[in-house]
């Protein structure tokens, strides 16, 4: 295993790792430990170029230091990224990944993320200790992400029109991934009419097919007309394109870094849209893997912890309101509080 560091204001650690037997490149991004150990998925894409793996990581660890402080959690935030190889040994490639992770001596410790399983973290287990999310424990984020994000939709909804009651209410889901699959389950048993698409058709079947909902292609998702745009797949989808042609009152999804730049959230306050800051509405998965894998709590009041998701989004929302700011910098004051007392300590 080669190892080299990057240094980039900000950051504790970026760590970059190949090791060209297993096919592996992989990066670890340590924002932030003030809280505790950087805690964050490790997400199997592939990318243009290294820099853009570059670019994305580092924003995705940044977000993990502010959900995790908004989330109440003794953990700080990290991120890591496989580069994808489709021709490597899957069990050779995460198990190079761990021994990068564990030379971090545990000031990171991964999870599942976009790409990977619990059969990786397995994986990464044989290398490291330090990794979340291992079946028989804490197992796959997704339904408690997808939980989560339920409940985030209910406080907007609350907030917005005076009631969580989501029956009857249209959902645009963009992406039918896990998350996407979880969520639709949780709204359709609420009695919500779904609209859904995916790049990958068999998932929006899946939906489809459980959940009674009705698809749309890719391009069109982002201009139905529904009561809550929910985007469930990967980040910067709210830009100047996407956000002129919503048609929508409210925006709560899982996906990380919705917001192409800040900016957007100002566009949406703009156009009287109420965002849900994503990473306090997907808190759900690291909460369950932070409860009950390095807390030792049990299911029931890691459960409850997860539906007080719907509480931080009140907050947000309320603080917005009373210091007239939008909603995306309310959660990150909140979020800063935290994280930056923890700092001064």
């Amino acid at each position: 295993m080669q190892i080299r560091e990057i240094s980039v204001p900000g950051y504790e650690r970026v760590v970059c790792g190949t090791e060209e037997a297993a096919g592996y490149e992989g990066i670890v991004f340590v924002h932030s430990t003030a809280l505790g150990p950087a805690v964050g998925g490790t997400r199997y894409w592939s990318y243009a170029t290294k820099a853009d793996a570059i670019t994305d990581g580092l924003r995705l660890a940044r977000g993990m230091t502010y959900k995790n402080a908004l989330a109440g959690l003794p953990c700080g935030g990290g991120k890591s990224i496989v580069m994808r190889n489709p021709d490597a040994d899957r069990e050779q490639l995460f198990r190079a990944h761990g021994r990068l992770v564990d030379s971090l001596d545990g000031k990171y410790i991964t999870a599942e993320d976009v790409g990977t399983s619990p059969s990786d973290m397995e994986f990464i287990l044989q290398e490291t200790s330090h990794v979340a999310g291992l079946q028989g424990h804490s197992g796959d984020p997704s339904p408690h992400t997808a939980r989560g994000v339920f409940r985030a939709m209910q406080a907007a909804a609350m907030f917005r029109w005076g009631s969580d009651d989501l029956n009857g209410r249209t959902v645009a889901i963009q992406g039918c991934g896990h998350v996407g699959y979880f969520l639709a389950g949780e709204l359709a048993r609420a009695g919500a009419k779904l609209i859904v698409t995916d790049v990958d058709a068999a998932k929006v079947h899946r939906v489809v097919d459980g959940h009674g909902a009705r698809a749309v292609a890719p391009e069109e998702i982002d201009a139905v007309a529904a009561d809550v745009f929910s985007p469930c797949a990967l980040g910067g989808v709210l830009n100047d394109q996407t956000i002129a042609k919503l048609k929508t009152s409210l925006v709560v999804g899982a996906a990380n870094n919705q917001l192409l730049e800040p900016r957007h959230g100002d566009l949406l306050e703009q156009r009287g849209i109420l965002y849900a800051p994503d990473y306090a509405a997907n808190a759900g998965g690291v909460i369950n893997g932070c409860c009950r894998e390095m807390l030792d709590w049990e299911v029931a009041p890691t459960l409850a912890k997860i539906d007080s998701i719907y509480d931080t989004l009140l907050r947000i929302f309320d603080l917005a309101g009373r210091e007239k700011v939008p909603t995306y910098l309310a959660a990150d004051r909140l979020a800063e509080e935290r994280w930056k007392a923890a700092k001064a300590e």
